[in-house]
Order: C-alpha cells, then structure tokens, then sequence
C-alpha cells in the first residue's frame, strides 16, 4: 500500500474507533434512562458530557500532534480510552456515570490529532479529499448507535458493551503505535509560537463558528437522536438506533465529497451553499409529521456532512504551520456545538413539551453562517508563498 493511504487508513480507522467509544453513552442512553429512571434534562447531560471534555481536551491535544507527533499521541488516546469504558461499566449510580462520562470525552479528542497526522502526509491539493475521507471515521458513532443496543439486548446487559468497545481500542492503540508513523515533521517550533496563531488570527475563529455548526450539530443530532424518536414518535429502541446510524452514516459519506468539492471550488463557497441549504432542513425539522422530520433529518445530515469536509480544507489551507493547533481550536468548539444543543433541547421540552423552539434557534444560526461564508468567499485573499499561514493576513 503506498505510505500516504496507508497512513490514512490506519489515521481514519483510529478515529472511528475512538468516535464509537466516545458515543456509547448516547447509543446507550435510552436503556439507561428506563433502568436509572432519568428526566429528559438528565438524559441529556448524560449524552452531552463526554462531549464536553473532547471539546476542551483537543485543543491541548492538537499543540502536543504538532509538538511530539500524531503518532504517539493517537496511541495515548486510544489506550487510555479502555479506562473511562471500564469505569462506567463499573458505574452503579448516575453521578458516578456522569463522572467517568467526562472522562470518556478524552476519546473525542483524537479529531485534532488525526487532523495533524493526516495532513502533513498530502500536499495541499489534495488535503481536502484526504481529510474529507479521514473525517469519515464519523462512521464509528453509526456503528456505536447501530450494535451497541443490539450487543446489549443480546448479552442481556449493558455493561459487558463498554468493556467490549474499551478493548477495541485499547488493541487498536497498540497497533497504531507499532504501524503508523508520521511525516516528515517541519521546523521545530515551541508551543508558545503555535498558541500565538490563536491570537492573532480571525480566522481561526471563524473557521471555529463554522465547525461548531457543522459537526457539533452533527453530534447533537447523533447523541440524541435515539432519545427523540423513542419519545416523540414512540419508535422502539433498534429502529431509532438503526435510524439514527442512517444519519451518521449520511453524514459521513457527504464529508469525503464536501472535501473533494471543496478542492474544485473552494471551502468557502460549498460551506456557503450548505448552510443556506441546511436552513430549510433545519424549518424541516419542527412539524410534528414524521414523514417531514425524516426528511429534514437526512438533508440535514447530508448538508452538515458537506460543511465538515469543507472546513478541514480551509484550515490547513490558511494555517500550513500550525494545523494542529487551529484544529485543535476549531474541534474544541464544534465539540461544545455537539454539548449544548441536546441539553438545550431536553430543558425545553422538560419546560415546553416542544422542540420547535430549539429547531428554529438552528435554522436562524445556520443562515447566519451562511452569510459569514459568503462574506469570506467573497474576501478571500489571493494565495500566498508556499509555507506561510494566509490566516495571519
């Protein structure tokens, strides 16, 4: 296999292992929220809390891809992942969950480094198709949301499926550590020069709102996806589990083509196009009819899919230097896009008994990044010398 695809195998498969146990929580949620006896608001901070930690924690993690190596800090991720799996398995009660919860969400923070990683392996032509097919690794919350209800329904229990999904990624970490290796690193640079882009740079923070839309409503609508159909329209708990992997698996198939599209014609224009589209799916979503919800649901996915391969075209593009780092930034904040909205929406129907509100909040925020974007589309700078970051202009 040539190096470069192979890296990108094993950088992608890393993911979606990681994605899978940092998603059990909300495959699992609805067997829990019947055994613990669980409020919606409840279940909705269980779902959102590992989000929380692989928010703040890829921001420290992709400094340390950019300091030491994808390599060694993709196989750290992986291994210690067993242990938070472990102790939820163990857990007893809802504070103690919530607790090793957090901690899971040290599994979510591998995106910036698999960014990193992957990156440097293509040249800039082709990192949006390369980081479109690596972010496919999204794939791994559908097979989470798909099997782990099932493995527990067979095993009789739920707790057996942490352990399960815990030593996956335990031996995938070993693996990674003896096959995988990284590119060719640059210069060397200290971690004070790397955090500095953060600051001067505004477009790291844009590029930052943009994925806070685009992947954590993607995970939002994935964590809590099985509570909504089993409470809303009564679906048993396989069907809304096999329903939502069909948005995750939607989702992932359109990120790869929103990366390659992205390399035809630019991120900022196929961000721009999504986003406006996504307002429609998201005004979709707030009719009770679940003919029409199902239909906003996939556009939706599809559209969100796009978006993501789209930003991670751009922030290699303008930040060469400190990928890493940016992505870091920017998967930090769609992870807290992924924590707010499902405990947004469980508050407001513990309060309303309705989602509208919330549906509509998404349709107002998606159409004002889609003017952002426009806005950038139509300001981009030309190019600039191979090798400096076109974000600090």
């Amino acid at each position: 296999m040539h190096e470069p695809k192979k890296q990108l195998f094993l950088a992608t498969t890393s993911f979606g292992i990681s994605f899978a146990v940092w998603g059990l929580l909300g495959a699992l949620a609805p067997v829990l929220k019947d055994e613990l006896g669980l409020s919606q608001t409840q279940v909705a901070l269980m779902v959102s809390i590992p989000v929380l930690l692989g928010s703040m924690g890829r921001l420290v993690m992709g400094v340390l891809a950019d300091r030491f190596g994808g390599r060694r800090v993709m196989a750290a991720i992986l291994m210690a992942s067993v242990v938070p799996a472990a102790g939820i398995a163990l857990s007893q009660s809802y504070p103690v969950i919530l607790a090793w919860g957090f901690v899971l969400g040290l599994a979510g923070s591998s995106f910036s480094v698999g960014v990193a990683f992957t990156s440097k392996w293509f040249a800039p032509e082709r990192q949006g198709t390369a980081l479109g097919i690596f972010g496919a690794g999204n794939i791994g919350q559908s097979f989470a949301v798909f099997f782990a209800p099932v493995l527990a329904a067979w095993l009789g229990a739920w707790q057996p499926v942490f352990w399960i999904f815990g030593g996956i990624s335990l031996v995938w970490g070993l693996v990674f550590l003896a096959t995988a290796r990284d590119a060719r690193p640059g210069a060397p640079r200290s971690l004070a020069e790397m955090i500095e882009v953060l600051g001067r740079s505004p477009k790291a923070w844009l590029f930052s709102l943009f994925y806070f839309v685009t992947f954590g409503g993607f995970v939002a609508m994935a964590v809590y996806l099985p509570t909504l159909l089993t409470s809303r329209y009564g679906l048993a708990l396989s069907d809304a589990g096999f329903r939502t992997a069909g948005f995750v698996l939607a989702a992932t198939l359109a990120r790869p083509l929103g990366g390659w599209l992205s390399d035809r014609y630019g991120g900022a224009r196929i961000l721009t196009i999504a986003f406006m589209l996504a307002v429609i799916s998201a005004l979709l979503l707030i009719p009770h009819s679940f003919g029409t919800f199902t239909w906003g649901a996939l556009s939706l996915a599809l559209l969100l899919g796009l978006g993501n391969g789209a930003v991670f075209k751009l922030v290699p593009e303008y930040f060469p230097q400190e990928t890493g780092t940016v992505t870091g930034l920017v998967g930090a904040f769609g992870g807290l896009g992924g924590f707010f909205p499902p405990l947004v929406l469980g508050i407001l129907v513990d309060v309303t008994g309705s989602y509208a509100f919330g549906f509509l909040a998404l349709a107002l925020f998606l159409l004002g990044c889609g003017l952002l974007a426009l806005y950038l589309m139509v300001t981009a700078s030309q190019v600039t010398p191979t090798g400096t970051s076109k974000g600090e202009a």
